[in-house]
């Protein structure tokens, strides 16, 4: 998995942070195991060893900034060397376009097409798909399928793929993005190269993007540069991301071939599909977080809901807030993702264990379901809330009335906190750093 491989990096990284001074031994001993780590992970050797030795020449040869120690001097050279080895990411831009998909059997080329989709409405565009995998038997129910979960027109069924790209761009001509599944075979034959040809002569599309499924590592970097020589791909999806330790190795491979990387998926759900930056995903791997991504996830779950979010927040910095407020927050915590992926965005979250994870992620859950069970005027005002209704409300929930207590304490515990903020200079502070009007 890649957090056994993200890990190794941190452990590596680890003995420089705590070393008591850097010296020539200390250097080799980390480069051997970044390798081992790089390897493991299915990165190139050939390319694992020239990195190496340009870590080992850099931390030994090259001075730090002025006002940089030693030790975050080699730190920084670490970062950037691995960084550099996962290549450069480029994100497609929010414009009217043609999409071609090409790629594959099973590399989840039908999948990722709604993901696109998806990720393109959101940006406040509107898309639309083309079926042109006439090959693969149910290929147009499952595109379609995967349409109606995001609400987004499919055009296809028909057995001839050149006629479906003619009459579906002629269709979708006013929309804003038309993406174009193509099919796949086992291999890159001569009859798909052909079939790829005359779609992008009939499409002339702004973007070819190749889909490869992550787990094959280091053979990913061949089916780009073989693509490549077929169609001329500009640019890389990497599917399944999120389970396989083979990740650093497709990623290293891709990169070597100059292909830029696009966007990862990042799990089954058709919001798990995020632009690739090479940094941020190091950053992850390494458990200091990525507080960038984490911010574009909140504000892409906070969007059209700004101005109930400010006021809530300055009852909450007032120590005013409510159990209504409260489950608001964590509606909107649920609208960024499955939690775990939330806490590895947070510095040091890939330290943290999958069952602690798991547990805190049931029980917001649970104070969600209790809270549903609550009438509105409780909700408004908690201090009404005595034994009887405690026993009703568990009844209602399906939960121990201890529970119910749980979430009450937890509910008193936040207000208690933010009433320490009710301080006006800590508050018109905190309201000026989270970009509020008193």
């Amino acid at each position: 998995m890649l957090k056994n491989f993200g890990e190794s990096l941190r452990s590596a990284f680890r003995k420089i942070a705590n070393a008591p001074f850097i010296d020539r031994d200390l250097i080799k001993e980390v480069v051997r195991d970044i390798q081992r780590a790089l390897i493991a992970g299915d990165v190139n050797v050939k390319l694992v060893l020239e990195m190496s030795k340009r870590i080992e020449k850099r931390a030994l040869e090259e001075k730090p900034l002025p006002g940089m120690s030693n030790r975050e001097h080699v730190l920084k050279i670490l970062h950037e060397e691995l960084a550099s080895i996962l290549g450069q990411g480029r994100e497609l831009p929010l414009k009217k376009q043609r999409i071609m998909m090409v790629g594959l059997y099973g590399q989840g080329k039908t999948t990722t097409c709604g993901k696109l989709a998806r990720f393109f409405q959101k940006k406040g565009m509107k898309v639309a798909l083309i079926a042109a995998d006439v090959h693969r038997p149910a290929a147009y129910e499952q595109l379609k399928q995967i349409a109606e979960k995001i609400n987004v027109p499919v055009y296809g069924g028909d057995s001839d793929a050149e006629k479906v790209v003619k009459e579906g761009l002629d269709k979708f001509a006013r929309y804003d993005v038309v993406i174009i599944d193509t099919a796949g075979r086992h291999a890159l034959e001569d009859d798909l190269i052909k079939e790829m040809k005359k779609i992008a002569k009939i499409a002339h599309p702004d973007e070819k993007i190749l889909v490869i499924d992550a787990s094959i590592g280091q053979q990913a970097g061949k089916q780009a540069r073989a693509f490549n020589d077929a169609i001329g791909i500009t640019g890389v999806i990497l599917t399944k991301m999120d389970g396989t330790a083979k990740g650093g190795g497709a990623l290293s491979a891709v990169a070597e071939t100059g292909s830029p990387i696009l966007y990862i998926g990042t799990g089954e759900h058709i919001d798990d599909l995020e632009k690739f930056d090479a940094i941020r995903f190091l950053s992850r791997l390494l458990g200091m977080g990525d507080l960038q991504t984490l911010i574009e996830k909140a504000e892409e779950a906070a969007k059209g809901k700004e101005k109930k979010i400010e006021e809530t927040a300055k009852k909450m910095l007032s120590g005013k807030f409510t159990l209504l407020d409260m489950y608001e927050q964590m509606e909107l915590l649920s609208g960024m993702g499955p939690f775990q992926k939330i806490a590895d965005l947070l510095p040091l979250g890939g330290k943290l264990k999958d069952e602690d994870v798991y547990e805190t992620q049931k029980k917001l859950k649970k104070f969600r379901i209790i809270m549903d069970s609550m009438t509105k005027k409780e909700l408004e005002n908690p201090n009404i809330i005595k034994s009887s209704h405690i026993k009703r409300i568990a009844r209602g929930a399906g939960v121990e009335t201890r529970d119910v207590k749980e979430l009450l304490r937890h509910y008193n515990m936040s207000k208690k906190l933010m009433k320490s903020f009710s301080n006006k200079k800590m508050q018109k502070k905190l309201m000026k750093q989270f970009g509020l009007k008193m």
